[in-house]
């Protein structure tokens, strides 16, 4: 579905996330790429349904940023999006093209997950643009992250520079009120021929880098004077320093408080700092994550108080309130009796059955970032490592070098995480001449994410059909030569191949393909347990649907308006105890 402008009122309730790909669009870019990541995938997905953009699912974040870069050589505006760890895999071409400059604006979306809602760590991305030495905009809200997105792309050409937008969970998902302008392209800057800005080879990237340093002077000196940093002098018993959602929950827990809001927060404004620490009897800094602003100010030899506020986790109104000895600020408290809802594979998950499988041979299994991690969690408990996107292959080699264990070692990855970075490393076991065994689960979507489309699956960011790899012919390629494919759902032939898979003395692939059960429009009847059959053993319970639970007897139940019909529980019940029955048959979960 496209966009239309028309469609915006004056003021218009939009998500963090919404806004940036708003303010994208209004600010003229050519291309949007990128790679889905909570909490940074609906920029794109909103990006993509508006007129003369192109838009884009790169393999990762690295690809992602790469082709940017080749925008904006050829003149073009564009925005590369990512979460926090995705700036890792594109931390290399960021870090040169910092050297490089830009031809069209250049601008990195990146969104933080303080409190790991969605993340396998807490990251800063202040920290990575110091070290590259870019500047960083914060929005604290939605009209902010519409406005600094479109001053993002001014700073990037009339600086020379990539710039970061740095999001928060908060800021992407929460929605406020938003007054929307109109989309001006600016005119495409010509390409010019210029090694020397753009061949970063040792020579030229000696006289870039003093232009680097030249620039990031300029750069601090704006930042003094930029409307995007303010001070909002109230009571002068108490200055805070501050900048992106932090800010908003600073005015909440302290109202009375002075205000340095930095939104462009990198470079840190010195004088600025300066002057406003002079202007108050106390300075505190508030921020989510790193000290990165604390220590800034400390090296201007300010010393702030200590706010005992932690340097990890999510910031609220109710700690800083509490921090500073402010009136309580109310916080809503889970309601009692309601039943614990742990995180499990959604019921019909194609996944389980590799993961059952894989409990019953007592497997080591190394695995990767995808929903496939619950498989960690009870009653499956089939997972024993999860580090980044595509670790899993290269660490199931090392346990091998290792010899640390007898039991067979497994890696495990997804279809899209085997094309973000799972590749190059079966590359390596191919070359290195290891006998260990991948499982690719091919569920024909990236499912983590919300469902984007992937080099495997075939489905551009669009919806359109797109060339879908063949994963069979691509292990073979790399060096695989034994590749099997089995239906997950099949949990007896999944077993088999796996064994035969660890029992080879070569490097094996499985590659276990079944849709995402989320994505199928038409499932089977439900099934049901037979009361009078079932023993209470226990077998479908530790499968860890979704569906399935005991009663107070301890006897299975499956809840019918739930199940998808996939069949796995029926083909661990030893004792026919569970049939199938009609979808408008109100059984209550028994027969």
């Amino acid at each position: 579905m496209r966009i239309h402008p028309e469609v915006f009122v004056t003021r218009t309730l939009m998500s963090g996330n919404e806004a940036v790909a708003r303010g994208a669009w209004e600010a003229g870019v050519a291309v949007g790429v990128g790679y889905p990541g909570t909490p940074s995938t609906e920029v794109l997905e909103n990006l993509v349904g508006y007129e003369d953009v192109r838009c884009e699912w790169a393999p990762n974040e690295k690809v992602a940023a790469e082709v940017a870069g080749g925008v904006s050589l050829g003149g073009r505006r564009v925005l590369v999006t990512m979460k926090h760890v995705g700036l890792n895999v594109a931390a290399d071409p960021l870090h040169t093209q910092a050297y490089t400059g830009v031809n069209g604006g250049l601008v990195y979306l990146v969104a933080d997950d303080p409190g790991m809602h969605s993340s396998q760590n807490e990251q800063d991305t202040r920290n990575h643009a110091h070290g590259a030495r870019v500047p960083v905009l914060e929005p604290s809200d939605s009209q902010e992250a519409l406005e600094f997105v479109r001053r993002a792309f001014e700073l990037s050409e009339t600086f020379d520079t990539p710039v970061i937008v740095r999001m928060t969970t908060r800021v992407s998902h929460a929605k406020t009120l938003v007054e929307a302008g109109e989309r001006a392209v600016p005119a495409p800057k010509a390409y010019a021929k210029d090694p020397s800005k753009y061949v970063m080879m040792p020579g030229m990237a000696r006289a870039r880098r003093v232009e680097l340093g030249a620039r990031l002077e300029r750069l601090e000196a704006h930042a003094c004077s930029a409307h995007e940093n303010r001070i909002e002098m109230r009571d002068a018993g108490l200055g805070v320093i501050t900048s992106g959602i932090a800010y908003q929950y600073v005015r909440e827990a302290l109202p009375d408080a002075s205000v340095l809001k930095l939104g462009l927060s990198v470079p840190v404004p010195s004088e600025l700092v300066r002057e406003f620490a002079a202007s108050v009897e106390r300075v505190a800094v508030i921020e989510e994550l790193e000290p990165f602003l604390a220590m800034r100010v400390r090296a201007l030899g300010i010393e702030p108080v200590d706010t005992g506020l932690a340097e990890w986790g999510e910031l609220s109104p109710a700690k800083i309130a509490r921090a500073f000895g402010a009136p309580e600020i109310p916080v809503r408290k889970p309601i009692d009796g309601l039943p614990p809802r742990p995180p499990l594979l959604c019921p019909g998950c194609p996944h389980r059955g590799v993961f059952y499988a894989l409990g019953r041979m007592r497997a080591v299994v190394t695995g990767d970032i995808g929903c496939y991690t619950l498989a960690a969690l009870p009653p499956l408990k089939a997972m024993d490592s999860c580090v980044c996107m595509g670790a899993g292959i290269g660490m199931a080699h090392g346990m091998a070098l290792a010899e640390g264990t007898t039991a067979p070692v497994v890696a495990v990855i997804g279809d899209s995480t085997f094309a973000h970075s799972g590749l190059t490393g079966l590359l390596h076991l191919a070359y290195n001449n290891s006998g260990g065994t991948v499982v690719i689960l091919d569920n024909r979507t990236t499912a983590m994410t919300g469902h984007q489309g992937n080099p495997v699956s075939g489905i551009a960011i669009t919806g359109e059909p797109a060339p879908a790899i063949d994963l069979e012919a691509v292990c073979a390629a790399l060096g695989v030569s034994s590749v099997r494919t089995v239906d997950p759902n099949r949990i007896d032939e999944t077993l088999e191949a796996l064994k035969a898979a660890v029992a080879e003395p070569v490097l094996s692939v499985v590659i276990a393909k079944a849709p995402c059960a989320l994505i199928v429009r038409e499932h089977p009847d439900p099934y049901a347990v037979d009361e009078e059959l079932c023993t209470k053993c226990g077998a479908c319970v530790r499968l860890g649907c979704p569906a399935i639970s005991r009663d107070e007897s301890g006897r299975a139940v499956i809840d019918t308006s739930l199940c998808v019909g996939c069949a796995q529980c029926v083909q661990v019940c030893r004792y026919d105890a569970i049939v199938q029955v009609g979808p408008s048959c109100d059984i209550g979960g028994g027969l």
